[in-house]
């Protein structure tokens, strides 16, 4: 794959769904508060607050090649978090757009509102 041609900055909340049915091989990583993610949490995914990445970002860059997509409240905390990221080695990150909120629009009404 060409080096300048990057996977997009965000992934819908529909293809995140397509890939878990399809039980595709990635990190899904919630980068939100733990009293959010008591509230909903998709059961795949791996907590590790925004504010705690950089002190984690060894462990984060052992799944450097593993696809990483993001996730929070609403989609502006995992873009960041995925930009940071890709500039420190973790290139195949994208942010979930809309977060755990659209999660609950469009795929799952189950999922709590906050």
């Amino acid at each position: 794959m060409n080096e300048t041609l990057e996977m997009p900055l965000e992934i819908a909340v529909e293809q995140v769904k397509e890939m878990l049915d399809q039980q595709a091989e990635f990190l899904l990583l919630d980068c939100r508060e733990p009293a959010e993610f008591d509230i909903c949490h998709l059961p795949e995914s791996q907590l590790i607050p925004l504010n705690e990445i950089p002190q984690r970002l060894e462990q984060l860059t052992h799944e450097a090649q593993r696809h990483i997509i993001v996730l929070c409240h609403h989609g502006t905390r995992s873009l960041m978090a995925t930009r940071w990221l890709r500039k420190n080695g973790c290139k195949n990150t994208q942010s979930m757009a809309g977060g755990i909120d659209e999660w609950a629009l469009k795929i799952d009404g189950s999922v709590p509102r906050y």
